[in-house]
């Protein structure tokens, strides 16, 4: 079986798509699938080029034992929307950019990574960043939803093992 390229874009890859990395990466690993998937993150904006997930992602992803300090923070490229399968957006403005830099014929791969997770009744992951309080155990709280929901709808199409 052909490995299923899954890429988590969010805008400068260091809270939610490095956070979505982590979390699928340690579901497929609980349920023994890894070598199925190779799974990635990237931002729609170069920011954070190198740097690591910022830290208040890195220590309530710690909290639930996900380790995600060795990630690195890289910009989506062209060579994106043919390597991976599935490229799931965190909110609106990214599912633009990522709409506007794709080859039409390859849009169908983008998605709405919430709409993994139609009970949570959104289909946006707040951008964290700039607030305070729980926002970081919120949009962890949405990624392990969206997480189980996409495992579950690759288990459906894919055939999974």
């Amino acid at each position: 079986m052909k490995k299923i390229n899954v890429l988590f874009v969010c805008m400068g890859n260091i809270c939610r798509s490095p956070t979505a990395e982590g979390v699928f990466t340690q579901l497929v690993n609980d349920k023994k699938l890894a070598h199925h998937f190779t799974i990635d993150s990237a931002g729609t904006h170069a920011y954070h080029i190198g740097d690591a997930p910022d830290g208040r992602s890195q220590a309530v992803a710690l909290n639930r034992g996900i380790d995600i300090s060795h990630l690195r923070g890289r910009k989506v490229v062209f060579g994106d929307f043919e390597d991976f399968d599935f490229v799931l957006a965190m909110d609106d403005a990214n599912h633009s950019i990522l709409m506007a830099a794709c080859p039409p014929h390859l849009q169908y791969k983008i998605h709405y990574f919430l709409d993994f997770a139609p009970e949570l009744k959104n289909r946006e992951v707040p951008d964290p960043y700039y607030g305070s309080g729980n926002g970081f155990e919120r949009v962890l709280d949405m990624i392990e939803a969206a997480s189980e929901g996409f495992l579950q709808h690759l288990h459906d199409t894919q055939k999974l093992g």
